[in-house]
């Protein structure tokens, strides 16, 4: 079966932004407690919606967290991890569609892309929070990807960091490639089928001839 479409995560994956939220969200644990072990931890891959719907039932909590995370990624630094806009050009280069599957909100990703010119003319198509009605790991956000590029079940790869990440790439029948970026590679080789520590180790002949092997 044929390779149609590589589809990525965002923080973590593509840009070095995951310690940044991880400091944003355990701040926002403090100054609105939620009771909840780890909690920036606990939230990765969720979107803003379902975050405060499930730990900031106050809408006024709600509408003070908002304006602090417009607030955080409006002048938050946006760098892509060594190798991932090679990755991603030379996948296009291949002939194989790209997508970038976020938790994210459209503001962030217009901020991203505004800074990140190259990256925005790279990527074929980009869902976020607003295409979705299901967090990961829900696999909705991988399968609106994958319809919009063409890709059947079985013709694309997932590319992940988070644990609820890797469990929607799982379950959208994806071949899942995990990075070693947020979570250590003991539990993160366990719930995909190729693991590496960082993108930089991926090329696109490696997604290729593991998608192929599998």
């Amino acid at each position: 079966m044929a390779l149609k479409a590589v589809l990525f995560d965002l923080d973590g994956v593509l840009l070095d932004t995951e310690g940044i939220y991880t400091d944003f969200w355990s701040g926002i644990d403090s100054r609105f407690p939620t009771g909840v072990d780890n909690f920036a931890a606990v939230i990765k891959g969720n979107t803003l919606t379902n975050i405060l719907a499930t730990y900031f039932p106050d809408t006024t909590v709600q509408t003070q967290i908002k304006h602090l995370l417009v607030e955080q990624e409006l002048n938050m630094p946006y760098r892509m991890f060594p190798g991932a806009i090679e990755l991603i050009e030379g996948l296009r280069d291949m002939g194989i569609n790209t997508a970038v599957v976020t938790s994210s909100t459209l503001a962030k990703m217009k901020n991203v892309f505004r800074t990140l010119p190259r990256f925005a003319q790279a990527v074929d198509t980009l869902v976020t929070d607003e295409d979705v009605t299901a967090s990961k790991p829900d696999p909705q956000g991988y399968l609106i990807a994958a319809r919009r590029l063409g890709a059947g079940a079985g013709e694309f790869i997932v590319v992940e960091d988070s644990m609820a990440g890797l469990e929607a790439g799982r379950r959208s029948g994806a071949f899942v490639a995990g990075i070693a970026t947020t979570n250590p590679m003991e539990a993160v080789r366990p719930a995909c089928d190729l693991a590496v520590d960082a993108i930089a180790d991926i090329t696109p002949q490696i997604l290729a001839e593991a998608f192929q092997a599998r």
